[in-house]
């Protein structure tokens, strides 16, 4: 089959994915399971081939994100039910003091995000917001906006987070350089469209808590978790994943110290001890039992299995693009491109995520897409992690009526549909250009 062929079947099958997704508003799961199917057969690939390519693709993404968006699920879940989040904005508003409190909030969002999953950490953490918008007087924007950057930033830039999980498993990126660069690239991110742009949006749109949402103060009084220790156990993971990747490039091989920290570091290492000391030190230790626990752990586990079977159908979705051969033409004529890598997988997520809303769908449809130019071009190693943020920040950018997010912020900022363009799009796509132009500069360094 001629390579213009190949191409013309790869198109076809992102046109019926999106059109599947939105217009029919399949499961992006069944969807994404489905186009590769079709992308497949259409390619000439033998029947059980097709099925084994199915098998493949899903089994060999399972087998990493699975088992760490599982443990970050239950890690996050704990925090949340024991208070922790509600700890540390509590902590930060009351240092920083109301003059700066959006600062406290942004920092509160960017922490909290990394176990938590964002709608949640919102849905915690928006009485903060409604409490101090009603004491001062300003718009909910003002205090909303920042909580909301920190919040999306991590969620798309750090992992544990399910997209860049997803997206570094799919492209073969270590989760280290992802971390590191997502954090170099999240700060300036999160500064611009949080504090910076909520104090410009607030004086040009003036919001109250709505008048059908039930507001409580969250109670001060009440016993919670301490800050260091919240703080502590959310820096686990991420200090032994980062330690991890920076000892393989500072030690040889065979070192006793560099041995240690590729096992201790290793995802599922990290995870699994972070996870086991949130059960003891938020659960039993103070006051739930062990059935407790273990219902709490269990409830964590229906919303991530949500995003690990998606992020499984991308892993399909890419094994089948290799595999019936259309990766390799559509390596070599992305390849031929003026366009870096870089900048390609950036456009690719963008015009997926504008196309059909989903975050992590563009993530994963991305990754596959973009996976045989990285192969073709030899980028491996650090380079892979500018890549995982610049899909990311494709990801992110343009969110509007067909984001789920979108409806969660206009609901409980009372906003119209004009004042949700100009708020949470224009905030969710100063996050992704910032983020991009960060991983796009180091990126003349590096790859």
């Amino acid at each position: 089959m001629s390579g213009s062929t190949l191409i013309l079947i790869a198109v076809a099958g992102i046109f019926l994915l999106l059109f599947l997704v939105m217009r029919t508003k399949l499961h992006a799961f069944v969807s994404l399971l489905l186009v590769s199917l079709l992308v497949g057969v259409a390619a000439g690939m033998p029947l059980g081939d097709v099925i084994a390519s199915i098998q493949n693709g899903m089994g060999g993404t399972l087998g990493f994100v699975a088992v760490v968006v599982g443990l970050g699920a239950m890690f996050g879940k704990m925090l949340e039910v024991s208070g922790g989040a509600e700890r540390l904005a509590q902590t930060l508003v009351n240092k920083f003091g109301e003059d700066k409190a959006q600062w406290a909030l942004a920092l509160t969002g960017f922490i909290v995000a990394v176990p938590v999953f964002f709608d949640v950490g919102f849905i915690i953490l928006v009485p903060i917001v409604y409490g101090l918008a009603k004491k001062t007087g300003r718009s909910l924007l003002y205090y909303g906006i920042p909580l909301l950057a920190g919040l999306a930033v991590t969620h798309s830039f750090i992992p544990p987070t399910p997209g860049p999980i997803a997206v570094a498993n799919l492209i073969g990126a270590e989760l280290g350089w992802v971390i590191l660069f997502g954090v170099i690239a999240g700060i300036p991110a999160t500064i611009l469209a949080g504090p910076i742009f909520a104090k410009y949006i607030a004086n040009k749109i003036h919001v109250t808590i709505p008048d059908y949402m039930e507001f409580e103060e969250i109670d001060t009084s009440k016993e919670l978790p301490s800050f260091k220790m919240i703080v502590s156990l959310i820096s686990i993971p991420l200090v032994l994943i980062l330690a991890n990747t920076l000892s393989a490039v500072l030690l040889e091989e065979g070192n006793g110290i560099r041995t240690f920290f590729t096992f201790m570091g290793h995802p599922f290492v990290a995870l699994t001890l972070a996870t086991l000391l949130t059960f003891i030190f938020l659960g039993t230790r103070r006051g739930y039992t062990r059935d407790e626990v273990q219902e709490i752990a269990t409830k964590a586990l229906e919303p991530a299995g949500i995003i690990i079977l998606v992020t499984g159908a991308g892993g399909v979705f890419k094994q089948v693009l290799i595999d019936s051969g259309v990766g390799d033409v559509l390596g070599e004529m992305m390849a031929g491109s003026a366009l870096p890598a870089i900048v390609l997988a950036f456009l690719i997520a963008a015009v997926v995520r504008v196309a059909q809303g989903s975050a992590t769908v563009s993530m994963v449809t991305a990754a596959g897409l973009i996976t045989p130019l990285l192969e073709l071009q030899n980028i491996t190693g650090a380079a892979l992690g500018l890549i995982v943020i610049s899909i990311a920040s494709g990801a992110t950018v343009l969110s509007h009526v067909n984001d789920s997010g979108f409806w969660l912020v206009n609901r409980y900022f009372g906003l119209d549909v004009k004042d949700t363009l100009k708020s949470w799009t224009v905030m969710e796509t100063i996050i992704g250009l910032t983020g991009f132009a960060v991983v796009f500069l180091i990126s003349l360094f590096i790859i």
